[in-house]
């Protein structure tokens, strides 16, 4: 390790950095093949469900979700949020929605012409738009608004999501899957009819079970960070996820890259070295960060603050095996529903809700000290649940929470000093609850 890395706050893993570059990647190659006259497609971030096929008929694939925090991250999100609310779009609709449709309405403005301050080149006009129903309303709404911007149509993939009692009523299970893959034949007639080809099933069949491993391994790296001290922090977490999220780039290379960086974690953990050197706290981070304040974790970790796990939402799945299933559109449906219901047991056992269910065992076999929550002012969905898990770790851990207030996209909406200034407090908070888990029996 060099000198200049024994300065920084947050020691980033070296393999951090080509799985964070597959995200250029993505919008590199969308604009080679819109300049080739390829088909790209926009999408929604869909928990594996039309990603493989897309990447089995050889479409490039970008994610408007995405692409809300290039902007908030580079700075140029706030003229896409005016250009939004110019357009009558209310200010507490999702920041993505926000930035996306305001993108698109410059465009509109410049006659289909991409804005040339637009970050990675921008996102070449689509054939046509996938929206998804999982998790929030605005994954389908925000498509439909656009494709009128654009007049492009737009796909809804469907994602159902039984209550944890219902899931165990008889069938669910099989029911749910079999909507999927009944769902997903007719999205591949809709692609194939668009594109006017057929399906390569073949290479299908080798795209999700390289999805599955490149998630397997993906999941395997989170697992190491339980250990003391934390050996990859929040900030490596969010800027390598993408190419097992979205399956960005190609598949094999990011197998390989995954593999690199589970091989750097299981030194750091074998050597005991830590993402924060010196670390005295240990955190959950839910449910998304300010992506436009990123540094703002850096401060944090010069108090010696490691975050070891974050959104549920963001993880991948638990491993399942799916080697007997033949039919790729059943393994596609089974691995996409598995986000879900590798959970549905535990949070029935711990009687809670099903997105504070993990942050119980995570708190616990982490060892966490506490939970930093981000109320995301314009994110019903990574919002809603936050007081839940707060409470939770606090009746089953005694683990305590600090809430800070602020926005994935706008920047106006979130004070770093205020925010900053809740940490030293906290941190008595934190120490006190250590000795009352230690009262309580618990090992940390």
């Amino acid at each position: 390790m060099s000198s200049d890395d024994n300065k920084k706050a947050i020691n980033r893993l070296k393999s951090t950095y080509p799985l964070r570059d597959k995200i250029d990647e993505t919008y590199r190659r969308s604009m080679e093949a819109s300049r080739a006259g390829k088909p790209t497609v926009w999408a929604m971030v869909n928990f594996y469900c039309g990603d493989p096929i897309l990447k089995a008929m050889d479409v490039e694939v970008v994610y408007p979700e995405n692409y809300g925090t290039l902007l908030a991250a580079s700075g140029l999100a706030q003229q896409y949020l005016d250009q939004c609310d110019a357009d009558g779009f209310p200010n507490h609709l999702c920041g993505y929605c926000r930035c996306d449709l305001g993108y698109v309405s410059k465009v509109k403005q410049l006659n289909g012409q991409i804005p040339p301050d637009a970050p990675l080149g921008g996102m070449p006009k689509p054939l046509f738009l996938l929206s998804s129903t999982a998790i929030c309303d605005a994954r389908y709404k925000m498509f439909q608004a656009m494709g009128r911007y654009m007049d492009t149509p737009v796909w809804t993939l469907e994602a159902p999501t039984p209550g944890v009692n219902e899931f165990f009523m008889e069938n669910c299970y099989e029911n749910v899957v079999k909507l999927g893959v009944d769902h997903l034949k007719q999205f591949v007639a809709f692609v194939e009819k668009t594109l006017g080809k057929k399906m390569d099933w073949d290479k299908l069949d080798e795209i999700v079970d390289l999805m599955i491993e490149v998630n397997k391994v993906w999941y395997e790296i989170n697992e190491l960070r339980g250990a003391v001290p934390g050996p990859m922090h929040s900030r490596d977490f969010w800027s390598s996820m993408s190419a097992a999220l979205l399956l960005a780039g190609d598949l094999r290379d990011s197998l390989r890259l995954y593999q690199d960086m589970y091989k750097e974690v299981k030194y750091r953990v074998d050597n005991h070295i830590g993402a924060v050197p010196g670390e005295k706290y240990r955190l959950i981070l839910a449910e998304l960060p300010p992506w436009h304040s990123l540094k703002f974790f850096d401060k944090l970790a010069e108090r010696g603050w490691n975050f070891v796990v974050e959104s549920f939402a963001y993880q991948p799945p638990i491993p399942v095996d799916l080697s007997g299933v033949r039919d790729p559109l059943e393994r596609i449906a089974r691995f996409h529903f598995q986000f879900y219901a590798g959970r549905y047991r535990v949070a029935r056992d711990q009687n809670v809700m099903l997105s504070a269910s993990p942050y119980i065992s995570w708190g616990k076999d982490r060892k966490c000290d506490g939970a930093l929550l981000h109320s995301v002012m314009t994110c019903r969905s990574a919002s809603g649940n936050l007081p839940p898990v707060a409470n939770v770790l606090m009746e089953k851990l005694k683990v305590p929470s600090l809430m800070i207030e602020g926005d994935i996209v706008d920047l106006r909406l979130f004070n770093a000093h205020d925010a900053l200034a809740k940490a030293e407090p906290f941190e008595e908070t934190m120490q006190h609850y250590r000795n009352v888990r230690k009262q309580a029996g618990f090992d940390w």
